[in-house]
């Protein structure tokens, strides 16, 4: 296969919304990717987009309408008014999503970027597109969860499967991705695989024996990890799995959630991964040449997930080696400084509590549940459901935006 068409969604005002003092959330985080995707000249290597913002009555292709008119409603002005409400649908002071000014317009920047990504591969426009600001896999139908409102994942799995027999959701975050496991446990056209920190650790879910209901039965794939992974452990997992999934459910799409909570040295995280470990993940996904939607994710010492996601991006478009010095950009000395460096170093002090003999167990046990599929499922594709709402105004903007 030639050179990869790669579609980049970009918004110059998600960086501008703030969850408020001491939140570990921190949208600025893409602007820091961004800039370095700029500095290192990774950006001549692609097309970049300003994505459309995602109305209502695309959020309720999955979300509940009261939940979704509740977001629309809530803001530092209306929160005590919305008190009964917000505890509803787990928002608000007490709760991990809180209520910041322009909650709505975030939902929607975020959503739009993953809609229209899915949109780009359905239309063939593009063979791999990526939105860091996504990959909010923690929101459910009808309430927010662990820093997440709207599930962009799941939005633009659905408007993937107007096209697509078949759709791989592959999450490399450190938490679970429950919220999109949830969306689809019943269901064999969508197959989800979460490698996972598992064991007092939120969202408390996602054991190897998580393996879907119904008609989605070995369809939901988990490797639930323990503290101190490294590079060369998750490789060693990784690729077997995804190797034999790709063989047994040929996807004809894959949306790969990047968080970078999972590298070495994240405020939240206890993973020992290096960006050079996580970015070989999205290498080796990307080597199957099928359509792919790349997102962003969980990442709270936010200097690092800049490094991871805009190495991934370089990875993305075969740039992958960058000088390991970073250039000089707006953020320099304050968030790179004293060593300048894009790549990280494994910590010498986290210890490993993956044995060797663990991970080949639950490999094993993963890769013989993917053994009971016999061959990919089929569907039949009938006349293919409406695009998304506003996909003649999506593909139009799409194409002023890159052609400005």
């Amino acid at each position: 296969m030639g050179k990869h068409r790669v579609a980049y969604f970009y918004d110059s005002d998600i960086p501008n919304h703030y969850y408020g003092p001491g939140h570990p959330m921190k949208p600025n985080r893409i602007n820091l990717a961004h800039n370095l995707v700029l500095s290192y000249g990774v950006y001549r290597h692609l097309s970049m987009f300003r994505p459309h913002r995602a109305s209502a009555a695309e959020m309720a292709q999955y979300h509940d309408p009261d939940y979704i008119d509740f977001v629309k409603r809530a803001s530092p002005d209306t929160a005590k008014a919305l008190a009964v409400d917000a505890n509803k649908f787990n928002v608000g002071e007490f709760a991990d999503c809180p209520i910041f000014e322009g909650l709505f317009d975030f939902c929607s920047l975020y959503c739009g970027a993953s809609i229209d990504g899915a949109v780009r591969l359905n239309h063939g426009l593009s063979d791999i597109c990526i939105n860091w600001s996504g990959g909010l896999h923690h929101a459910k139908k009808s309430e927010a969860s662990g820093f997440c409102y709207m599930n962009d994942i799941v939005l633009s799995i659905l408007e993937l499967l107007k096209y697509h027999a078949r759709v791989l959701y592959i999450d490399i975050d450190i938490h679970h991705g429950d919220g999109v496991e949830e969306a689809f446990y019943t269901t064999d056209r969508v197959m989800t695989c979460s490698f996972h920190k598992y064991g007092d650790f939120f969202p408390g879910t996602g054991d190897i024996e998580d393996i879907g209901d119904g008609n989605g039965k070995y369809y939901s794939v988990n490797f639930p990890l323990k503290d101190g992974i490294g590079d060369e452990d998750f490789l060693q997992i990784f690729k077997p799995i995804i190797l034999k999934i790709m063989d047994v459910y040929n996807p004809g799409a894959v949306v790969l959630q990047c968080g970078a909570d999972s590298l070495t040295g994240d405020r939240l995280g206890c993973f020992n991964l290096t960006v050079k470990g996580h970015g070989d993940c999205v290498k080796y996904v990307k080597s199957f040449n099928v359509p792919l939607l790349v997102l962003g994710g969980g990442g709270y010492t936010i200097n690092n997930v800049a490094r991871c996601w805009a190495y991934e991006t370089a990875v993305l478009v075969d740039q992958e080696d960058l000088a390991s010095e970073i250039p000089e950009n707006d953020f320099y000395h304050e968030y790179y400084a004293p060593e300048y460096n894009l790549h990280l170093k494994p910590s010498p002090t986290v210890q490993n509590n993956n044995t060797k003999e663990y991970l080949k167990k639950y490999k094993t046990q993963i890769l013989e549940h993917l053994s009971q599929l016999q061959g990919a499922p089929s569907v039949q594709m009938q006349e293919i459901p409406s695009d998304s709402l506003l996909v003649d105004r999506i593909l139009l903007k799409n194409d002023a935006e890159e052609s400005s």
